[in-house]
């Protein structure tokens, strides 16, 4: 049952403040789920979608399960926050999709007040045969940058299964960002990982992205923009490693540095064990491109405007 206190509003408020529509939390008509710290505020489930979440020692754990055959018309929405300046949420997540379903996922991380602030997030997917999940993570942080993000997520994609997912951290300082995802997937199925990152200040940005494509024809992309300012530094590394017959990779990173003090590193890492499998990367690290920028300034934006301009782009 929807709990309305100041805790659910205050919640809900931070929920828009990151992108999301705080009325589908509401709407009986949308399966949800809202954790503020590590509390449990509401969940709501619809015909084929079963959410549950509970409270465990130090955290909560979230079981999601998507029937069968379902293909669910409305995007899910996960809400988890904590609006409190300290605190620390630890998420034990599973996701279940089952062989032949079809759903997208619309996660809202939101800490506006983060001053000294842990999210922890452990998940495990798995994705039956013929099954379609979309995953959409955006997170929104407030100026101090006193937070620390640990997502850690193991995906296992079926046969002929696909899975696509964003992560999206470039309103607010980003603190301490730990990212690491793990891909296996099966004969004919598909894995996109697309990561998306604009650090200030002191930021610090570790992004792993790892895909297994295990059986036949298995495919993937590992993909990730990421801009670093100030004196703020990233490191990413990308892993694809082709196992099985005819399997298909690619790595694709881009970061672009603003300032001298700014520091970024990238490390594609491709790994083939069957002799007609074939992995490719491309990794490019500078600043903005000067003739974009003189483009955009002969049209009558400062320097500052255009160069904001292109990295808005590039992180959309």
């Amino acid at each position: 049952m929807i709990d309305y206190s100041q805790e659910f509003k205050a919640i809900v408020d931070a929920y828009e403040k990151s992108g999301g529509d705080g009325t589908q939390l509401l709407d009986k008509a949308f399966a949800s789920m809202v954790v503020s710290g590590n509390k449990v505020l509401a969940t709501n489930s619809i015909r084929g979608v079963t959410i549950l979440g509970e409270e465990i020692d130090g955290g909560v754990r979230a079981k999601i399960l998507v029937e069968p055959g379902t293909h669910v018309r409305f995007p899910v929405h996960l809400c988890f926050g904590v609006v409190p300046q300290s605190g620390v949420q630890h998420i034990e997540a599973e996701y279940i999709i089952g062989d032949g379903a079809s759903v997208s996922f619309l996660a809202h991380c939101s800490f506006p007040n983060a001053v000294e602030i842990r999210h922890l997030m452990n998940a495990s997917i798995r994705i039956g045969s013929g099954a379609f999940l979309s995953y959409s993570e955006t997170h929104f942080h407030g100026r101090e940058g006193g937070i620390e993000v640990i997502p850690k997520t193991h995906v296992e994609i079926g046969e002929g299964g696909r899975f696509r997912t964003e992560f999206k951290l470039v309103n607010g300082r980003v603190g301490r960002l730990d990212l690491d995802y793990v891909a296996d997937v099966d004969s004919g199925a598909l894995c996109e990982m697309d990561t998306k990152v604009y650090g200030r200040d002191r930021d610090d940005i570790r992004v792993k992205e790892t895909i297994n494509l295990n059986g036949r024809e298995a495919r993937g992309l590992a993909k990730s923009r990421i801009v670093v300012s100030d004196s703020a530094q990233s490191e990413v590394l990308g892993e694809v490693a082709g196992n099985g017959p005819y399997a298909r990779g690619h790595v694709d990173c881009m970061e672009i540095i603003r300032g001298t003090e700014a520091r970024a590193s990238a490390v594609p890492k491709l790994l083939v064990l069957d002799e007609t499998a074939k992995l490719t990367h491309e990794a490019a690290i500078g600043s903005v491109d000067k003739k974009q920028v003189e483009t955009l300034v002969a049209r009558g934006l400062s320097e500052e405007e255009a160069v904001d301009v292109i990295v808005k782009g590039l992180l959309k």
